[in-house]
This record gives structure tokens, sequence and C-alpha cells, in this order.
């Protein structure tokens, strides 16, 4: 076993006879005060701290560091982030970088709420990336998913509202009948991977900028390919702005959408025999010559597509280069597809990020925050 060391040099001598003492009979057994004196110091040297990494050092449990720091926090003398601690006049979303925002409502805690379609695909990492950035500026975060249906949507953010909230973000499921209802509320809300339309004037937004992920790809596949299509979810809210982008890619390529070039796909629990035709007349066109590459998506299509052409024969990438686009299980694939990754926990983390300070300064201008994806090359290119 490797043991890390790390020679302390204490300011305060309280500090240095902690942790001589703690020398002298081996770290496993520490006091519980020669502990905190060892986890204030590290905070009056460094300014943060983080659990694993200070357990790892004393050769403590990460649950015995946990518990001293409740202590301490308990005393008013650190505070509690995600992962570790700061001092209290330090506490902050990144780490002692910014003051602690207060509730506008006088309640010990900020409350936001983040409402989104679904919770098994695209929108764990945005959960994720809102937790993380909620957690370490000590702010309750509740998670409501809607499950495509607008009527729970609107009925999950009223029990929200009465529980008590300070701010929304919500990924809605329908734009068009949500602005309406959110443009009423007396709390600041932000848009998460929506685009709702400008007369919204008031709404701040955190997006991926999806036009640019369609170029990237486009861009990546005109290296090789010239008769470039593109098959989208005819449900969902990234489809036109893939469509602009994949149009915008191939004029800057100098390359024509080919004719027919663009297949719009009902979801898997949409018209069945839609979406085989649709598979077949993709299928009939690399076969047919009219196509040699392709950004499909999303993820699952992009499988189910492969597999399609596999069965009739067609190489990837020999006869079609596919880029998929989401890069959720994009990797999996038997041939791993190369995939447009959007900043999923980034979106999730800015949107915390921009409502904390919507809050903290209710005058501050709006923003409309929107992130670059990145391209994931594999082997189906």
């Amino acid at each position: 076993m490797i043991v890390r060391t790390e020679t302390f040099t204490c300011a305060h001598p309280a500090d240095r006879l902690a942790l001589s003492h703690a020398r002298k009979r081996g770290c496993c057994s520490m006091h519980a005060e020669e502990r905190h004196q060892a986890i204030l110091h590290r905070l009056r040297e460094r300014g943060t701290l983080r659990v694993t990494e200070f357990a790892e050092e004393l050769q403590v449990s990460p649950v015995t560091i946990r518990r001293d720091i409740e202590t301490l926090a308990d005393r008013g003398l650190v505070a509690r982030v995600h992962g570790g601690a700061v001092l209290p006049t330090t506490r902050a979303g990144t780490m002692g970088t910014e003051p602690p925002v207060r509730p506008p409502s006088g309640r010990g805690q900020l409350s936001f709420g983040l409402i989104v379609p679904a919770a098994d695909y695209y929108y764990p990492e945005v959960i994720k990336g809102a937790q993380e950035a909620a957690g370490e500026r000590g702010i309750r975060l509740v998670l409501g998913i809607s499950q495509y249906s607008p009527e729970e949507e609107r009925a999950q953010v009223g029990r929200m509202l009465a529980d008590g909230l300070d701010g929304l973000m919500i990924a809605t499921c329908d734009v068009a009948a949500a602005a309406a209802w959110l443009d009423e509320l007396t709390i600041p809300h932000v848009w998460v991977e929506r685009r709702p339309g400008d007369e919204i004037s008031h709404a701040e937004r955190v997006v991926t900028d999806h036009v640019y992920g369609a170029r990237l790809a486009v861009h990546h596949l005109a290296s090789t390919r010239r008769r470039i299509g593109l098959m989208v979810r005819d449900d969902s809210p990234h489809s036109e702005p893939l469509v602009d982008g994949y149009r915008s890619g191939l004029a800057a390529a100098a390359l024509d959408v080919p004719a027919d070039g663009i297949f719009r796909m009902p979801p898997p629990a949409g018209d069945a025999v839609r979406r085989e035709e649709i598979l077949g007349d993709f299928a009939d066109a690399v076969a047919d010559g009219r196509l040699d590459g392709a950004l499909i998506h999303n993820d699952h299509d992009a499988l189910v597509l492969l597999q399609r052409l596999r069965a009739r024969g067609v190489d990837v990438p020999g006869d079609l280069a596919i880029v998929a686009y989401d890069d959720e299980v994009a990797s999996l694939a038997d041939i791993p597809l190369t995939a447009v990754a959007p900043p999923k926990l980034a979106v999730g983390v800015s949107a915390v990020e921009l409502l904390a300070k919507r809050v903290a300064d209710p005058s501050r201008p709006r923003h409309l925050l929107s992130i670059l994806p990145e391209l994931h090359v594999r082997a189906s290119t």
C-alpha cells in the first residue's frame, strides 16, 4: 500500500501541537479534537478541503471526516459544501470564490426547483450538474419529472411553490404552453435547453448550441464524404436547430443537401409503421449510393439504424460514415459511433449559477448562455 504523506507548516501553535501528538501515535489513533484542529489548519492554509483526499492523508474513513466537519459546522467554525468544507466567510459555489446567496424569503436555506421531462435519457447529467452546483452553494434542490405531460409539469411547479421556492429551472415539454404561466411567476426562472420566443423578454436561458453541434458533425463528415444526410427526431425540441446547423454546415463545405436527404423519424413510442418505412428509405438511399455520410439524432435511432444497415451488408464506415448526436450510448455500439456530445453536466451547473446570481442581484442584466458541444471521434467515421 502506498501512503501519501504531507508536511504541515502550521501557523498556529495549537495546530503544531495536535499534529505532533498525532504523528507520535500514528494518524489512525488521532483524537477527534486533533482531527478538528487539522481540518481547521487545512482550511486556513488552503481555503478548501475535500473529504476523500483529507481522509486518505489522515488514514481514516471519509465518514469520520464528514462527522468532524458536521461537528465543526455546528460550532460555526466551517461551512459544509458538496464533497468537503470551506471557511464560513468563503462558502461558495466554486469553493471559495463567491459569497453565499441568501434566500429573499428569509428562510434559512435557498431552495431551487428543477423540472425535466425525463430522468433516463439526456437529463441525468443535467440533473447531476445542477445537484453538484446546488450542493456546493448550500442550496436545496427539488427535482420534478414531468414525463412529458404539460399538466403534470405545471402541477409539480405549483406544489413546489406551495412548499416554498426561491427560483425555478425548467426544461419544459411544451414551450408554447408553459410560456404564459411561467411569465406570471413571482420568482426568477431559467429555461434549460429550451428556446422560448423573443417575446419572453425576462426569461434567462442555458442551452447547448445545437446549431454549432450539427455544423461540427457535418464539418467532420465533409472531410471524407460528399453526400451527407440527416435523420432527426420529429418530436425533439433540438430538431430544428440541428436542421439549421446541418444546412449551414453543408453550405460552408460547398456541398448541397442531397435530394430527400433529411429524414424525420417518429419516436419509438410513435407510429411504428412509419418508423420502419423511414429506416427502409434511409437504407435504400445508402445502398443506391445517394448517401455516404449521415448525422443521426439521437443515439437510440443511430444504433437501430446501424443494425439495419449491417443486416443489409452495408459497411460502416466504408459505405456510410455515421455521426450520432447526444453521445449517451453511442460508444457502446458494436461499431463505436462517433458522436456529438452536448455539455449536459455544464448546462446543469450553469443553470444553478445563473439562477443564484439572479436571486442575489435581481437587477443584473439578463443572460442567454449558449454552451458549445464537443465531437468524440470513434470507429464509425
